[in-house]
This record gives structure tokens, sequence and C-alpha cells, in this order.
């Protein structure tokens, strides 16, 4: 049996819309997350992106479990000495609640090309409007598996019919068919004896000697 192995054309994508109001950050995040890689989907492989595309509203409402707007930290370095900002998460819940959100789903993505392009399939907007209504995206809950039936059907083989051979394949097909059976050997004749002469008889003359013909004397012209 052969691995199967995703297709361009075998993608299907989908479009969810996932309520962000009141859930917690991490779990947001780690089912975005999946749905974005497609790990829902029986075609998945790590190293192909067969992910939905995602839009995340409310985004404002989102939260985070215990003291962590307060004790948790955002990172940014410019890249110099001495370019490094922290910033409280509780002050990036208050002015960008939807870079919080894109940063928790893109740390869970691959950090390479694969990830960048995944990430791309993610729309978060802070209220409950959105302008993709055109693709027709259908409401997805937290903790709900989204339904695909998109598997590639296989395609139908042509038996193949073997055709009468030719006059010209005949005699090749002959010789595979002779070849094919297995010929037994031939048994050996077994080896007569001579024959012994009895005691007291003559033993036989041979049935037919050579005759041996002198050649005739040359006639002799008389003068």
């Amino acid at each position: 049996m052969r691995t199967y192995a995703p297709k361009p054309q075998d993608i299907e994508r989908g479009w969810y819309v996932v309520d962000a109001q009141d859930a917690v950050l991490g779990r947001l995040a780690t089912e975005v997350a999946a749905i974005l890689r497609g790990k829902h989907k029986p075609i998945w492989a790590p190293n192909a992106d067969v992910g939905d595309h995602v839009i995340v509203v409310n985004a404002a409402g989102i939260q985070l479990s215990g003291d962590k707007g307060n004790k948790k930290m955002a990172y940014h370095h410019s890249g110099y000495p001495g370019g490094l900002t922290t910033t409280k998460y509780s002050y990036l819940l208050d002015e960008k609640p939807a870079f919080v959100i894109e940063k928790a789903v893109k740390g869970m993505l691959p950090h390479n090309r694969l990830g960048r392009s995944m990430v791309k399939k993610l729309s978060v907007y802070e209220g409950s409007e959105h302008p993709h209504s055109a693709q027709l995206p259908q409401p997805l809950k937290l903790g709900e598996i989204p339904k695909w039936e998109g598997l590639p059907m296989p395609k139908a083989r042509v038996e193949k019919t073997e055709a009468e051979p030719t006059a010209a394949k005949k005699p090749a097909a002959a010789r595979v068919a002779r070849a094919a059976k297995v010929e037994k050997p031939k048994a050996k004749p077994a080896a007569k004896k001579p024959a012994t002469a009895k005691a007291g008889t003559k033993p036989k003359a041979s049935a037919a000697k050579a005759t041996v013909r002198k050649p005739r004397a040359k006639k002799t012209e008389e003068k």
C-alpha cells in the first residue's frame, strides 16, 4: 500500500467564523492553529498547507486566565543594542486585542515559510462584523471539529483486454509458452551386454564380407 501525499488539486479550503467573546486566549489559539494547519483532515501532512481559513470576531472580549494580564509580558527587539521593549498583556488587551490573538496563533505554527503561508489564512477583527460574507463562512464553536467531506475519490482503473496475437506476434508467444514448460530429462537407454559364446559352438561368420574387386588387365593392341 502506497503512502498518500496531498496534491494541490485535492485540497479544498473552507471558511469558518470563531467567536472570541469570553474565550481563553490559549484555548482559542490552539484550536485556530490546528484548523489553519489542517490537522482535522485525514489528508493532513506536516510538509503541506491543507488548512482552512479562519475568521476570529469579537477579539476585544478575549480573556487571560489567572493574573497573566499583569505578569505576562510581550517582548520585541529592534536588533540594535539596548533595543528590547517589554509590554504587559493588560495593555495589549486594551489597545491591540487583535494583535494578541495573531501573536498567540503565529507562535503555534511552524516557524518557517510554511507557517508564514498558513498565518495568511487568519483574519482577526475586534468587533462582530467582517467583510468575508461572500465566502459563506460557517460558524464554529470552540471544541467543535469541522466536518470535511473532500476526500479525493480514487480513479477508476481501466481493465486491459488482451487482444488476439497477430501473425507477427504468434511465434514470440509460442516461444514464451514453450520456455515456461519444464522439460523433464529423458531417461537414458540401458546399455546392452555383449553376447558371450557358449561352449562347444563356433562363432558365426560376419553376414556380409567386403568384396575386393581386382583391377582388370588392359588389353594390348596387336600391331
